[in-house]
């Protein structure tokens, strides 16, 4: 062939469908969360879990240690990860809702880059209009068995090597959620006398087993996470796949979930990329859920839309920086969970060393289901005893003053409250004017927002009869009790 024709073809192989420019280094995409799972609790961040899967993950990629969500609980924190948007401006700053309708999720970002875009297991996102994943679950009913359906994994996965279609999958396991009924095969790695306990737990048998029950649902977890990985091997999909792994919001003892102290906010986030991530690396740049969408679009060889919360965190991944955010941001909506108080809103604001929390209701007395479980009834039991921790834990997890703020680096758990401390006070004042500044910038009027969580959770949205079942309409809502 002479150099002109050889030219020619060049060009008209460079024209053809599917060998567009940069296409053929597309990654496919993984992305797997767990449900109510403590960061500091998976063996990877020191916790006592077993996860073997994650650890080795870990070692084959990036390990992130200043991963956040905004919002503690189920509903906002996905809706975040799939619009790249916080909870208020999405819609979705109430559990149990969803977002505006003129929303678009990541489905509408990867589909036009040429992916098929599925969603496996848990869902907690809506309407189906924002959200028009390809979907399929594990309904079988059975304890044993994962919300994740493995069936239609590989599927997915041999339909993709076979058709060379890059596919986004999000992965959505229901575990450690509660009831902790799952993982007895994993009981045997942990001895619940020898357990350690957090400084704002209460030291009770209940206590004890309630925490064995749930580490061992972590490593259900990470038994899932194994198995998704092996399907990747299966289809020759392991060089190829940007994998990302996810804890989701705390667990259900108290000041995880529903809170906004780091055991609710922060995330484990593991992420493997061959020949793009460096195996064996850990970053401390702080990084948010909002944050993947605009990064898997990027990493997808697309633009991220400008009117996304979210920033695209790349060239992290890639080794180009090693610092992302300055402030990470949190919003908790208590009104709408199930047997909590009628409101109690929070917010909060951090950067790499500091926390700022403002609770919205002072004066009102903090609870919810985990005051009806048995373990917090042994806590009571406790406290009604005179054990003076017993009746701090209590005191502190229903009441909360106006103002929190906690060194961190000196006081991870957040013990210590220095609202009051006067060498803190500029500092307090600065942080305060920027989480304010966050909020108008969301259209979050604070306390207003709050109130006008329980219209929006009910609005046209009959899945959700129950919850005003329990709670009156919301012209009249029934006065709440704690048992």
């Amino acid at each position: 062939m002479n150099p002109t024709s050889l030219v020619l073809a060049l060009l008209c192989l460079a024209s053809l469908p599917g060998l567009a420019a940069g296409e053929t280094e597309r990654p496919n995409l993984l992305f797997v969360i767990a449900d109510d799972c403590t960061f500091r609790d998976i063996g990877t961040y020191g916790g006592q879990a077993h996860t073997p899967n994650m650890d080795r993950l870990a070692r084959q990629g990036m390990k992130f240690d200043a991963c956040f969500q905004t919002a503690p609980m189920c509903s906002p924190t996905r809706h975040s990860i799939y619009t790249g948007l916080y909870p208020v401006k999405s819609g979705a700053w109430p559990n149990h809702t969803f977002a505006y309708d003129h929303v678009k999720s990541i489905v509408h970002h990867l589909q036009p880059l040429g992916y098929r875009v599925a969603l496996n297991g848990k869902s907690h996102v809506g309407p189906r209009k924002v959200f028009p994943f390809e979907t399929s679950s594990n309904r079988s009913g059975k304890q044993s068995e994962s919300i994740i359906d493995f069936d239609a994994v590989d599927e997915l996965l041999a339909d993709s090597a076979e058709n060379e279609k890059p596919f986004a999958l999000f992965a959505c396991s229901n575990e450690p959620h509660t009831p902790w009924n799952k993982g007895k095969e994993f009981r045997e790695h942990y001895q619940a006398d020898q357990l350690k306990l957090r400084p704002y737990m209460v030291d009770t048998p209940d206590t004890r087993e309630a925490y064995v029950n749930y580490l061992a649902e972590i490593s259900f977890f990470d038994q899932e996470v194994g198995r998704l990985l092996e399907l990747l091997e299966k289809h020759g999909h392991a060089e190829d796949t940007l994998v990302m792994v996810v804890s989701e919001q705390g667990n259900n003892f108290p000041f995880a979930k529903w809170s906004c102290y780091d055991a609710g906010l922060q995330s484990a986030m593991l992420v493997r990329w061959p020949g793009r991530v460096k195996p064996g690396s850990t970053t401390d740049a702080m990084v948010e859920y909002v944050d993947i969408t605009p990064t898997f679009v990027q990493a997808a060889g697309g633009t991220p839309a400008e009117d996304l919360d979210g920033r695209s965190f790349l060239d992290l991944l890639e080794g180009k920086t090693d610092t992302h955010k300055d402030h990470v941001f949190g919003l908790q909506t208590t009104r709408g969970i199930y047997h909590g108080p009628d409101h109690y809103g929070i917010r909060s604001i951090r950067d790499e060393r500091y926390k700022l929390i403002l609770n919205l209701d002072p004066d009102a007395t903090f609870f919810n289901s985990i005051n009806r479980t048995p373990w917090f009834k042994s806590w009571e039991q406790r406290a009604g005893q005179g054990d003076e921790h017993a009746q701090w834990v209590l005191g502190r997890f229903a009441k909360r003053p106006a103002v929190e703020f906690y060194d961190l680096a000196a006081d991870p758990h957040e013990i210590k409250n220095l609202a009051e401390d006067p060498t803190q006070a500029e500092r307090i004042a600065a942080m305060k004017k920027q989480l304010h500044a966050w909020m108008e910038s969301q259209g979050d009027k604070g306390t207003a927002t709050e109130m006008a969580a329980y219209t929006r959770m009910l609005s046209g949205n009959a899945d959700y009869k129950a919850w005003a079942k329990e709670h009156g309409s919301p012209s009249k809502p029934k006065p709440n009790r704690k048992n």
